[in-house]
């Protein structure tokens, strides 16, 4: 019986720990500052706690990751409103490098030694630190690098070269199942893409993946052997 009840609390923490997850927003996921950090371990704990706790009532956990559900979103309002408090609770970039200059007190001030900053640098693809001019350290912990300009990568504007546009990729269909939510994106029928992949001679079943460009240039990529086709459509 007791594995029973706990499979069920299970389900419930995760079902109300996903609904929870998605009031706080995508960035409860992507950008974890501090505060975001801590009210993600506190609630996840929670979750478990009730999961496993067969004394524990599970409509009381409910209510404390629903009110630190609140809290988290009434942080959010708040920092969207008042810099001040951005700073304070989610806190602001810290200058690790400056005109090409490494900051020992920048370094401190965000934990970091000369060894971790090489590494993430080299992360970032930087293997030579004299090719950066400046490096920070967002609230979230990563590190945004500005290369000097000799070493910035061209870009068709510095060459003067006029560049066409190439828009948003859409994927039709993943691991043989046509995503229709897609083909309605970008204004296309089922028919249209069985006709394209028969163009191409590969059936349904066979592709991996299939994507379409701005300019209707579909790629093929097969399961069997991740052979690869192009098409132009008209």
């Amino acid at each position: 019986m007791e594995p029973f009840i706990i499979f069920i609390k299970s389900i419930g923490s995760i079902i109300a720990l996903f609904i929870f997850t998605k009031i706080m927003g995508k960035k409860q996921v992507s950008q974890f500052n501090m505060f975001d950090y801590v009210l993600g371990i506190t609630i996840g704990s929670v979750a478990a706690e009730i999961a496993v706790n067969l004394e524990a009532e599970f409509y009381k956990g409910i209510i404390v990751m629903a009110v630190y559900t609140i809290i988290s979103l009434i942080v959010s309002f708040v920092t969207n409103k008042s810099i001040i408090m951005r700073r304070f609770l989610t806190g602001v970039p810290i200058v690790l490098m400056e005109n090409g200059k490494l900051l020992e007190t920048g370094l401190k001030k965000a934990k970091y030694d000369v060894n971790d900053f090489l590494e993430q640098a080299r992360s970032n693809g930087y293997f030579d630190i004299s090719e950066i001019e400046y490096a920070l350290m967002e609230p979230n912990g990563k590190i945004s690098i500005l290369p000097k300009s000799k070493y910035a990568p061209l870009t068709p504007s510095d060459l003067k070269v006029k560049v066409s546009y190439k828009g948003l990729v859409a994927n039709l269909v993943i691991d043989g199942k046509i995503m229709e939510e897609n083909l309605k994106e970008i204004h296309k029928d089922k028919k249209w893409l069985l006709t394209r992949i028969k163009n191409n001679k590969a059936t349904l079943e066979e592709i991996l993946l299939l994507t379409c460009d701005a300019k209707e240039q579909i790629m093929i990529y097969k399961k069997e052997n991740e052979e690869r086709t192009t098409s132009v459509l008209e």
